[in-house]
This record gives C-alpha cells, structure tokens and sequence, in this order.
C-alpha cells in the first residue's frame, strides 16, 4: 500500500474511490496490486494513486485522472479487466467503486511553508 500522498494538479480533476473487504489469503492479490499501480502509472491521464488498507481488509484506493476519457481507457485496458475479474471470483468479499470530480482541494506539506491552501 502506498504511504505517500499523490501530488495533483490544480483542478478540475477527477478522482475513482475504490473501498473494498478481501477475502482471506493472499492468492496472487499483492503482486496484482503492485502491477496495477504500475500500470495504472503508464496511462494517459493518470495523475497519482493513495492507498490504504487495514488489519481487518477494509481497503481504500483513490487514483486521480484527467478526465472521464482517461477512466473509461483504464477500466477497459485489457490486463486491468483481468484484475477486476478476478478480484470479484477471489480478492473482494465486498467492493464499491465511486468516480467524483474533484473541484476544489486544500492542503499542507509539513516540509514547505509556501504550499498552497484553497478553500
């Protein structure tokens, strides 16, 4: 799971928030995992990914894309329909996913005084 958080541009953007529950074991599910963020990375339109996963397999993923175009290109791309197939026979006890556009965003970076703050 990634532990850094995506660094985005200004937006408008959008953003797929994908929740989940696994199933016990493993079964292939961290090396497909790594493999889609890798992936996912060498898409048009991919802007970044935030991950996070608990002990008990509640897992939560959002990756950022430019636009709609860009999303609909990674649902249909070939080795990620494996990877959802198989994560609804194997992986997921559970999943939901929710595509929203991202209007505003605000933040701070603990390391730099000049990050911009929106509202």
């Amino acid at each position: 799971m990634s532990n850094t958080i995506a660094h985005t541009p200004q937006p408008p953007y959008y953003a797929v928030i994908f929740t989940s529950l696994r199933t016990e074991g493993d079964r292939g599910y961290d090396h497909m995992a790594e493999r889609m963020v890798e992936l996912a990375a060498e898409q048009p339109g991919f802007l970044g990914v935030e991950s996070a996963r608990t002990p008990d397999g509640l897992g939560i993923t959002v990756s950022y894309w430019s636009g709609e175009e860009a999303i609909a290109a990674w649902k249909s791309h070939t080795e990620h329909k494996v990877a959802q197939e198989t994560g609804q026979r194997v992986w997921y006890s559970n999943y939901q996913l929710r595509v929203a556009r991202v209007e505003r965003e605000a933040g701070a970076h603990a390391h730099s005084p000049s990050t911009r703050h929106e509202g």
